[in-house]
């Protein structure tokens, strides 16, 4: 079952937000929606968007101070679509750690190219290299699918819900390093969440029953007690 990417559209013009909803659902995207910047930040830490679409003249404060609040804890794509044309805009967007900036009006095939190449390069920085290159973790029959959104076991595709998925596919991407609960919590539940491992324990026991032949003796997930998780080294 594939999972679709989540994406946040930041437009405080209710005609330019539905119409950026509709033509990413349309190409399989899930999206949410604020028309401020003070309910998108909830939003934000709420839900952990896989991608932020962000306008910088929003009602309520500059889109910049969002991008800031953004990358003080998560590398969350961020690609700004401003009629704001001026260089010096420009480059304070990317400055502040934008991943890309596109000037109104635009067109929804570079909007979609825009967004597909933002949400690959998040890929490219990844301890784990061979992710970067062909958008697959792999490991002892285990197949995490960073394109599809799919995970599979002995070529048998496995349904997980969405914050399994993200846990697992968190896990693959630093296979081989132990990730602390308070990390994978932030990372999946933004930096407001309660450091509360119980949530963690019900999913990767969820998670567990799903891929592991003897969930009791697993051999891709592996818990170090008392500090978080570790996924096995990828083939």
């Amino acid at each position: 079952m594939k999972i679709k990417e989540k994406i946040l559209i930041i437009e405080d013009e209710a005609n330019i937000s539905s119409f950026i909803a509709a033509v990413l659902e349309a190409n399989d995207y899930d999206t949410m929606a604020s028309p401020t910047g003070s309910k998108a930040i909830t939003m934000i830490t709420s839900h952990c968007p896989d991608l932020i679409l962000l306008d910088l003249g929003l009602p309520d404060m500059d889109g910049i101070s969002i991008i800031r609040f953004v990358r003080e804890w998560s590398t969350c794509p961020i690609i700004v679509i401003s009629a704001r044309n001026h260089e010096r805009d420009k480059v304070e967007a990317l400055d502040a750690g934008a991943d890309d900036y596109i000037v109104k009006p635009f067109g929804t095939s570079e909007l979609l190219a825009r967004i597909r190449t933002a949400i690959r390069h998040t890929r490219t920085h990844l301890p784990n290299g061979s992710i970067a290159q062909s958008g697959q973790f792999k490991a002892m029959g285990l197949v995490i699918d960073y394109d599809k959104h799919q995970v599979l076991v002995d070529g048998q595709s496995v349904h997980l819900t969405q914050n399994e998925y993200k846990l697992v596919s968190l896990l693959g991407k630093y296979a081989g390093r132990v990730l602390t609960y308070d990390f994978i919590i932030r990372q999946l539940w933004g930096p407001k969440a309660k450091s509360d491992n119980q949530i963690l324990r019900v999913n990767m026991a969820n998670i567990r029953r799903k891929i592991e032949k003897n969930p009791a003796e697993p051999k891709y997930i592996f818990t170090e007690i008392g500090v978080g998780y570790r996924m096995v080294d990828p083939d």
